[in-house]
């Protein structure tokens, strides 16, 4: 690990996010705002430039889906919504902490993040609501329905809540599993962004690999839920096998 090569891309980071700020808040003084512009900026400025950047080798297995959905992964890093968003143009749901984050917190909510507050349930409430109302607009929403990052081998239990939404509205959910070669690169428990950014990106290559399945529509939230944890459960499975 190398400290210096990890302040460097941390530098590089902040300022990319300044750039991309400015970017969009351009735009959106020039000709209005435009979230389909904003989030497609995001994904191509984030797969050209940023991952690259940071070291970040992604592998892509299946398809990323190109219409409208919830996408369902579990979680191990505050990475994971830009290694989807390369990927796919969509809004990722995030705790409510990351909109105070000097300059991510911006960056993030100017190009397409919805806020939740977990322990609130009228901010649970707006959030499924903002939801279907994405949905509805044409736009993916990128969903980590364990609510924390961890590193067990398998997904923890989901949490219902966007299985209901999926089901009532008829959004079909495609589920989702990402996972990196080195558990160092995990964000678990008490550590800090900081340091551990360091950690992770003071060395040279961050290996990712993520799989996205087939899409999956039922009236059942229960069935929903029990088929898209099943299916990311198998898709881990087969991602570590081909690691360790």
């Amino acid at each position: 690990m190398s400290t210096a090569r990890g302040l460097l891309r941390l530098l590089f980071f902040l300022g990319f996010v300044l750039v991309l700020i400015l970017r969009v808040r351009g735009i959106a003084l020039w000709s209005g705002v435009d979230m389909r512009r904003f989030l497609a900026i995001r994904q191509r400025w984030t797969r050209n430039c940023l991952l690259p950047v940071l070291g970040v080798r992604v592998t892509v297995l299946g398809t990323p889906p190109e219409f409208p959905c919830i996408l369902l992964c579990n979680h191990r890093s505050y990475l994971d919504p830009a290694v989807i968003s390369r990927d796919v143009p969509g809004f990722p749901v995030s705790k409510s902490e990351v909109a105070n984050w000097p300059i991510i917190g911006t960056g993030a909510k100017l190009t397409g993040v919805l806020y939740i507050k977990r322990e609130d349930p009228h901010s649970r409430k707006a959030t499924r609501n903002e939801i279907g109302e994405k949905v509805r607009e044409g736009f993916p929403v990128i969903l980590f329905p364990e609510g924390t990052t961890h590193d067990q081998s398998k997904a923890l239990p989901f949490r219902p809540g966007s299985f209901k939404i999926a089901a009532a509205q008829g959004i079909p959910v495609v589920p989702v599993a990402l996972d990196y070669r080195d558990p160092a690169d995990y964000w678990l428990g008490s550590a800090t962004f900081l340091p551990h950014f360091l950690r992770c990106f003071g060395k040279k290559n961050t290996e990712v690999v993520i799989h996205y399945g087939h899409a999956i529509q039922d009236t059942d939230p229960e069935t929903l839920l029990n088929v898209t944890q099943n299916q990311v459960d198998k898709y881990l499975a087969e991602i570590r096998r081909a690691f360790f």
